[in-house]
């Protein structure tokens, strides 16, 4: 496991624990509103973590951590990364991870497997604007828009990232996540230029009969791509939003 840091206590990031967060580095998209583009961009990575560290502190926590929330970056682009949730399983603590639904056979892996306990999906907007909301935020729009394939040199992983099979993959993981009977929620983080308050009719098909979503609102700190000057949607936008997801999901909040 690419392991590039740890949050030692968080009562936010796993519902109904106290727990720690597990970061690990490298990401399979490139959303210019990412606040973490030191686990995402390669010029900014800093030094890893060993699993043998991140254990040995773990075990140090025995009896006040009882959750470990697994975030990036993208886990899932760590081919080993349902072995590391396995052994935190035998450590006796229930795991959470986050994934943005990129790789839907190691997700099927480590659901099959048994040894997750709540699941978040990142949905990043409307299939139709997916590859232009997750692509390398160096290509122009036009370029998002009209490339067939777009552009995965900087990406962490050597592996090619078409539309077509970027829509198979995050329909396949909703369907995954929403079937596999394990606690789950899928969120959406909204900005301008990015997304417009008409996306969420799509979103809310897109994961129609989930349990829970929640809309988080961009804020303004570092980011992928330093260049843009994204904005956050307006309150009137925010329960627009929710209102229309309303008639999709059983439960949606505004973080």
């Amino acid at each position: 496991m690419q392991i590039a840091g740890i949050q030692k206590l968080t009562l936010v990031d796993f519902p109904g624990h106290v727990a720690a967060t597990i970061f690990t580095r490298g990401c399979s998209f490139r959303c210019g509103f990412c606040h973490n583009p030191e686990l995402v961009l390669p010029e900014k990575f800093n030094p890893l973590l060993s699993e043998a560290q991140i254990f040995e502190f773990l075990e140090s926590r025995y009896g006040k951590l009882t959750g470990i929330c697994i975030t990036g970056g993208e886990p899932l682009l760590n081919v080993d990364c349902d072995k590391f949730i396995s052994h935190l399983k035998a450590l006796g603590f229930d795991v959470k991870l986050d994934t943005n639904g990129s790789f839907p056979e190691r997700l099927a892996k480590i659901i099959k497997d048994g040894d997750v306990d709540y699941i978040a999906m990142d949905i990043k907007s409307s299939l139709q604007k997916y590859a232009m909301t997750i692509s390398n935020y160096q290509l122009s729009i036009s370029n998002k828009f009209s490339n067939k394939k777009l552009k995965t040199d900087q990406l962490t992983g050597n592996w090619k990232l078409e539309t077509g099979n970027l829509q198979s993959n995050i329909l396949k993981s909703i369907r995954l996540i929403m079937s596999s009977g394990i606690d789950y929620e899928f969120r959406t983080t909204v900005c301008h230029p990015l997304h417009q308050v008409t996306d969420f009719e799509e979103i809310g098909k897109m994961i129609k009969g989930a349990k829970r979503y929640f809309i988080q609102n961009y804020k303004k700190s570092k980011q992928v791509d330093e260049t843009e000057n994204y904005q956050p949607f307006s309150d009137k936008e925010l329960k627009e939003a929710k209102k229309i997801m309303e008639k999709y999901v059983e439960e949606v909040g505004v973080r």
